[in-house]
Parts: C-alpha cells; structure tokens; sequence
C-alpha cells in the first residue's frame, strides 16, 4: 500500500513538474521533471517486486520467488539510470550550447517546495522505518539500507533521497540563473541532477546484482544463526554453516551437524528432517538442509 501510495504521489509531483517547465522553460526543470517521471515509473516495478516475490513456493521454485524482488528492483535501478540520468545529463548538454532564459520563476519554486514538503514527508518514514530496524539489527541505519535484503526499502530511501537532493540542485540552478543572469547555471542545475540520479541507479543495481548472484548472509546473522543450531540439545557441535539470500529477509540454510548420540541411521534421518522443518518454521528462513558432520572435521564457533 505504501509504494502506491508513492507511485499516485510521484505521478502528481511529474505532472506539476512538467508543466512548470513547460511555461519557465527551465532545463532544471526539465530534468525534475524527468525524475519523478522516472520515479513514478519505477513504483510500478516494485509494487510488481513486493507482489511477485512473496509467491508461495512449488516444485519448480523449491526456493521460492523471492528473488523476483531483485530482479524488478534492478529493472527499477535501470529506469532510473534511463529515464532520469540519461535525459537531464543530454538535456542539460543541449542547453549549455544554446542557453534559454528562464520565465515566471515563481511558478518553479512554489512546485518545487510542494515537491519538497511531499518528498520530505516521504522520506521521513522511511527513516523512521529504517532507524527502527537498525536498533532491532544493532547497526548504524547507513549499514542497513546498504546491506539489507529489502531492495524496496533501500529503493525508497534512495529515491526519496536523490528526489530532495534533486529539488535544491534545481532551485540552486534556477536561483544562481535568476543572480549572475547567466541561463548556464540553470542547464548546470539539469547536469547535476542527471549525475545524481546516475550514481544513485549505480548504487542500486549494484545491490541488486550482488542479491541476485547469491549473497551470503552478514557475519553478524551467520553467528547468530549458528548459536540458534546450538541452541538445539540434539545438536553438538556444527562445522559447515552457509546461508544464502534468495529474497527479501528469506534464507536458504545448509548445515552439517553432529547429534547427540550414536543412534541409528534411520532415526537419525527422522531426526534430521524434524530440525529442517523446526528451521523453516521461522519467518526468515525459506529452506533448510541438514548433513552430519564427518568426525574429524573442527567445530565452528559463533
């Protein structure tokens, strides 16, 4: 509901943004414009992320449909490269050749404060959101957009981010325009919002990418995780742990472990099974896979 929310507030803000660039004719303008166009268009991909990917799991997706999130958020990322980087970068180039005067430069600023009132309401509870998580993860709230398995989470944050950072880089433009009467400053203004918007798209498919070709868990969550196996009396000792993400906040859990006693081989399958499905149980784990440990091997510690 949130990114929707998101998705009707960003395609308000493009409209106000295309039309006052459409009567100041200011290449800032332009390019805020083409951002929230951008931004309105990647809600829809990750609305497709958050639905897609929590799709139960079948016999062809043993691991689920978690990474669809990933898949979508970088198809998101590159929108923003695309639409947002690429078209305030050329347009801003355009006009430095040839600048344009900007016209009736109130009407840009009184829609870029209303853009900047909703972006910054925006971004708020997403910071909220994020410095909640971060006490519960006991990480710095930085750590965990970079980190986090969440792509819609950090889509949000870095979008909200780049959009404030993006209005002042237009009024700046537009302002510094309006002061040294050089129309240069506002086609610099466009540049640098197309600069932004390319090292914030960089960051994001990177991310993804790294989600997408297997990311391990966090030092932190794998200690974690290997004390929970420990906390099992049948469990003595684990010495192979690995844990990958395969969608938001979900993991795909292997193990080798060494159980209390020396009982049969059958029970001890029974046994095995059982604690697989006690680990799937928990929200964060989407499967589990459960060995026994070859008796030299040394135990691992958390």
């Amino acid at each position: 509901m949130t990114v929707i929310i998101a998705f009707c507030a960003n395609v308000l803000v493009a409209v106000a943004k295309s039309v006052a660039a459409a009567i100041t004719g200011s290449a800032s303008m332009v390019a805020e414009a083409a951002h929230s166009w951008a931004d309105a268009g990647n809600e829809i991909f990750l609305i497709i992320a958050e639905r897609r990917s929590v799709k139960p799991k079948d016999a062809r997706h043993p691991l689920g449909f978690g990474r669809e999130a990933f898949v979508w958020s970088l198809f998101a990322a590159v929108g923003i490269f695309t639409a947002g980087a690429v078209v305030s970068v050329m347009h801003g180039v355009q006009e430095l050749s040839a600048p344009q005067p900007v016209e009736s430069p109130a009407v840009a600023y009184l829609v870029l404060a209303v853009a900047f009132i909703l972006e910054g309401t925006s971004f708020t509870q997403a910071v909220v959101q994020v410095r909640r998580r971060a006490r519960r993860a006991r990480v710095s709230p930085l750590r965990l957009v970079l980190l986090s398995s969440d792509s819609t989470l950090r889509a949000v944050v870095a979008e909200d981010s780049a959009a404030l950072v993006g209005i002042l880089l237009a009024g700046g433009g537009i302002l510094a325009h309006q002061l040294t009467g050089n129309a240069m400053w506002d086609a610099v203004g466009s540049i640098a919002i197309g600069v932004l918007l390319g090292v914030v798209a960089l960051v994001l498919i990177d991310r993804n990418r790294h989600f997408l070709v297997g990311a391990a868990s966090t030092p932190e969550l794998r200690a974690e995780a290997g004390r929970h196996l420990l906390a099992h009396p049948e469990i003595e000792r684990v010495t192979y742990l690995h844990l990958e993400y395969v969608g938001p906040g979900r993991l795909f859990l292997v193990a080798e472990v060494d159980l209390a006693g020396n009982d049969n081989e059958e029970t001890v399958a029974i046994q095995l099974r059982r604690l697989e499905r006690e680990l799937e149980a928990h929200e964060g784990i989407e499967a589990a896979v459960l060995s026994l440990s070859v008796s030299d091997e040394a135990a691992l510690e958390f």
